[in-house]
């Protein structure tokens, strides 16, 4: 029987309980459909289920009780939808977390400051000319063999399923390869679950990744014990077992950060480039009295020291693009990759 990480069996007990427990917090008899009511439909949702207000507090100085009076000043009854809409988004990015969105009919409110404020270190039109024309693809997995015999593996999401038979043909077309490349720059997350079955191609041994814990209450630190996750190596198809490099950026986001984090505990592989962008709290949904609908984190994953990778996963090896590689048409993240892996052999 194929052994899956113990993420999988939380997740799945953690969606099938999240309607009961999460996605109905503000019913439409809790506060009025006016302007205040639904600010302070929004305040109280957030503040009874969002998981990381001591983090934040720590980390930026956010007070939500003074987040509340700052705000609550700028509502009234005669300000406009859009208006109210301004109030709301910009309450919310004081928390600087790009799982937290609101959604109205005629705007999308986001903070993505964790990719938008830094270098983009990725430059699409120069890495497509790495991977050409012939290419192969297995479930959104790009790849290819480069002239150095260095295979490259372009994943920019995990929005998709990818199966241990996806990775396990990818990896038997690069087996006479010296080395590989796992580019994941700007995969801004998806399925923790598909994740964590291309990670688990890249160990031998069973590792303990981290922890996770979810909100038991309405308090604020009201959280069950954490709980150890596990990525167990894969019984099914091959597992990789030369050495690895993983190229990172801050748009690396979600369950992209938590990929990082695994293949951080796997032998033989080396993350290199920027931070990533983070974003370890699992999300969920619920909806306002007017119909808006709220996205909020509401569990915390933490790596296997306890620590927080909510703001990012440091590289192994920082790395940033050179304007003159740039003006030559060479990705310096992958031109370096290839040379620290050619030294490896």
């Amino acid at each position: 029987m194929k052994r899956t990480s113990s993420l999988a069996t939380l997740l799945t007990w953690l969606i099938s309980l999240s309607t009961l427990l999460l996605t109905a917090c503000v019913k439409e008899d809790d506060y009025d459909n006016s302007k205040r009511g639904n600010f302070e439909a929004l305040w109280r949702l957030m503040d009874e289920h969002y998981c990381f207000f001591d983090y934040k507090r720590q980390e930026l100085g956010v007070d939500w009780d003074e987040v509340h009076t700052r705000y609550a000043a700028q509502v009234n009854e005669k300000m406009t939808n859009a208006q109210l809409f301004e109030v709301l988004c910009n309450m919310l990015a004081e928390l600087k977390d790009g799982h937290v969105n609101l959604s109205a009919p005629f705007d999308y409110g986001r903070n993505w400051s964790f990719y938008e404020d830094y270098p983009e270190n990725y430059n699409d039109s120069i890495a497509r000319l790495y991977l050409g024309h012939n290419y192969m693809i297995a479930s959104g997995l790009k790849y290819i063999v480069l002239d150095d015999n260095i295979g490259y593996v372009r994943c920019e999401s995990f929005a998709n399923g990818i199966g241990d038979g996806n990775v396990s043909a990818m990896l038997n077309a690069l087996a006479t390869c010296h080395g590989l490349i796992i580019d994941v720059r700007g995969n801004g997350g998806g399925q923790l679950t598909t994740a964590h079955t291309l990670a688990s191609h890249f160990t031998n041994l069973t590792l303990d990744i981290g922890y996770v814990s979810h909100k038991t209450g309405k308090g604020r630190n009201d959280f069950s014990a954490p709980e150890r996750l596990t990525l167990y190596a894969a019984t099914d198809g091959i597992r990789w077992q030369k050495p690895v490099v993983v190229l990172t950026n801050r748009a690396v986001f979600s369950a992209a950060n938590d990929f990082v984090n695994c293949m951080k505990h796997c032998p033989g592989v080396t993350i290199m480039g920027d931070r990533t962008g983070g974003g370890s709290g699992m999300p969920f949904n619920s909806e306002l009295p007017n119909g808006w609908t709220v996205r909020y984190s509401a569990v915390v994953f933490y790596d296997a020291d306890m620590q927080h990778t909510e703001f990012g996963i440091a590289p192994d090896l920082p790395l940033s693009m050179s304007g003159a590689d740039i003006a030559q048409k060479k990705d310096t993240y992958i031109e370096k990759a290839r040379e620290y892996l050619l030294s490896s052999k």
